[in-house]
């Protein structure tokens, strides 16, 4: 019995040491490392918790920093989304050792330390030619994570699809609605003229004597830009931009100068500048679909018809353009 006592205690202290032996390897002092070189410590840990899988949404409170302990990145401070942590799917691991690799072997509500290779995550992981000037080449970056919240990929394309469900039933909704809008605008403000084929409506205010243009000559127009509930969303006037809170001193508040005609604009400005005279003011009344549609743009929403004050202040011909072969200089 005592001899087998004592291989029994040679054998556990034999376990004992191997198992220190393998700490032992890590350069760094509380970190464990991995068969794949991925140093890790964790600061709290539930061996039963769910662990994420490839494809999932992860949700951390996360940050890293270079071999000077410079902050790199911390999801705490000056996040644009306004919140405390990031998300994003877990992909499949990048390079032996990756921050992919780190955040697998977490579980739901884990934190944890990871010390991986910063030639790697930059190189390899985020694409970079080359490394910026703040990493120096051989270093380890070390990151901090607290795992929140696991979106199951499953889980993650049924809100994926729900959303776009909900997003196709608004826009059909704003596509039906446009046509009640756009007549009670038309019937609230008396307007009796006749559409062209297209929807558009032009209404003159003042007769020009100059030229019409033709399709690619340069035309300078003023204009200012509504929509049907009044606001204002651009104009070239200086005087107008500011009372509508739209002004911006970087620009030049100037008649805007393009080839008309050739689908340099919408289609609704194409269309009804053509029916101008150099000297003409007036009204164009733009349904969306010869306007920016079922996109919108900027402050535009989808499906919203538009309403141009505009004045058609020159017209010269077209830019000459250079024979085959020749180059063209800028200057």
């Amino acid at each position: 019995m005592k001899i087998t006592f004592a291989k029994s205690m040679l054998a556990v202290a034999v376990g004992v040491a191997l198992t220190f032996a393998s700490c032992s390897n890590s350069p760094y002092p509380d970190y464990d490392v991995t068969e794949n070189g991925l140093y890790y410590q964790f600061f709290k840990q539930d061996e039963n918790a769910v662990k994420p899988q490839e494809g999932d949404i992860v949700r951390l409170v996360m940050s890293y920093k270079n071999s000077v302990d410079s902050v790199l990145f911390d999801s705490r401070v000056g996040n644009p989304s306004g919140t405390n942590y990031i998300e994003f799917p877990l992909q499949k691991s990048t390079f032996k050792g990756s921050f992919e690799e780190a955040l697998a072997m977490m579980g739901l509500g884990d934190s944890a330390s990871f010390i991986i290779s910063a030639d790697s995550v930059y190189l390899t992981t985020f694409k970079a030619p080359s490394l910026p000037p703040y990493i120096e080449k051989g270093s380890m970056l070390t990151f901090e994570a607290k795992l929140e919240k696991i979106i199951t990929k499953t889980e993650a394309e049924a809100e994926r699809n729900k959303q776009m469900q909900e997003q196709q039933a608004m826009m059909q909704k704003m596509q039906a609605e446009e046509g009640a809008t756009f007549a009670k605008y038309l019937a609230d403000n008396k307007i009796t003229a006749k559409p062209t084929e297209s929807g558009l409506y032009y209404i003159e205010s003042k007769k020009g004597n100059g030229k019409k243009p033709k399709a690619g000559e340069m035309v300078k127009v003023n204009y200012t830009g509504r929509l049907l509930n009044g606001t204002i969303f651009d104009t070239s006037d200086e005087a107008t931009a500011k009372t509508a809170g739209t002004y911006h001193k970087e620009r030049k508040y100037e008649p805007y100068e393009f080839a008309v005609g050739v689908g340099g604009v919408i289609p609704g400005w194409d269309e009804g500048i053509m029916m101008m005279s150099v000297g003409s003011k007036g009204q164009l009344i733009i349904p969306s679909a010869i306007a920016y549609g079922a996109q919108g743009g900027g402050p535009i929403p989808p499906f919203s018809p538009l309403v141009f004050d505009v004045e058609l202040v020159a017209v010269s011909p077209a830019p000459a353009q250079p024979a085959t072969g020749e180059k063209t200089v800028n200057h």
